[in-house]
């Protein structure tokens, strides 16, 4: 977050939303969660200010439940 912010500001080449989303998606939802509030950077989409925060849940719950079960 910190890195596609500061392109943004100097109007270069920028990290795709998609690979932000990737991301998170694959375990970085902590770090890329609290990179956006730090660094004050997607703050104002909606799909990054609630789907983060989601995917980080989901991945969560997705754990426990392994856990509980057995599986990890």
């Amino acid at each position: 977050m910190a890195i596609d912010k500061y392109k943004a500001q100097k109007d270069k080449w920028r990290i795709s939303e998609m690979t932000l989303f990737l991301v998170t998606f694959l375990g970085g939802g902590i770090g890329t969660t609290f990179g956006m509030y730090k660094f004050r950077h997607k703050t104002q989409k909606w799909y990054f200010k609630y789907g983060f925060p989601i995917i980080v849940v989901l991945e969560f719950m997705i754990i426990i439940t392994a856990i509980i079960k057995g599986i990890l």
